[in-house]
């Protein structure tokens, strides 16, 4: 699959990549699938690191990066690594684009933040799902939205083998969770289904 497809994740690269420090050394993009993103955040640090629990995922970006010297490709669970192939407090910047929905929020976000160095920046791009009629009314208004980005980009695209999971959090739960665990965050619900978190370590 070419670098160029379209679907809702990757509509929000270039936020992730907008929240990139400057002069960032260190940078690791987990559950990177066919690795894209980590490919665009090469231009931006000087080495990313692109880590998925999927040897499929990771067989598939290390084939689509073999032009970028400045990424290499883990596969790991991040959540446990008793190898320590992810140094605790080394990365400058951390993104984590639809991947804690897929595992208990709490744990992802605590696991995401050990990888920060200090003063170090973490972006999470994730799901919720719908509780209330605000919810539904504010969802409901992406739809166009979404078509219009589909026709523009020739329709949607995943990697063959992206796993993919509907999540069990609101949007509220998400908000309150996220401000409790990262104080201080920027959290924003955003038009396509999606929120971001922007958070700096201390």
């Amino acid at each position: 699959m070419p670098d160029d497809y379209w679907n809702h994740n990757v509509h929000y690269h270039p936020m992730v990549l907008d929240a990139v420090p400057d002069a960032c050394g260190e940078a690791v993009d987990i559950g990177c699938g066919d690795g894209l993103l980590a490919r665009k955040l090469a231009g931006r640090a000087r080495h990313v690191t692109g880590v998925d629990r999927s040897a499929e995922m990771i067989s598939l970006a290390r084939e689509h990066s073999a032009h970028t010297g400045n990424v290499s490709f883990v596969e790991a669970d991040f959540l446990n690594d008793p190898e320590g192939r992810l140094p605790e407090g080394k990365y400058d910047f951390v993104s984590a684009v639809a991947v804690v929905h897929h595992m208990s929020f709490e744990a992802a976000v605590t696991g995401l933040t050990r990888l920060l160095a200090p003063a170090g920046r973490l972006v999470i791009v994730g799901l919720a799902g719908n509780r209330t009629p605000l919810d539904w009314i504010i969802s409901g208004a992406g739809l166009p939205a979404s078509r219009i980005q589909a026709l523009r980009h020739g329709g949607k695209g995943n990697p063959p083998g992206m796993p993919v999971e509907d999540p069990d959090m609101s949007w509220g739960e998400v908000r309150r969770a996220a401000r409790h665990l990262l104080p201080g965050c920027r959290f924003r619900r955003h038009l396509l289904w999606r929120y971001s978190i922007v958070w700096e370590r201390p």
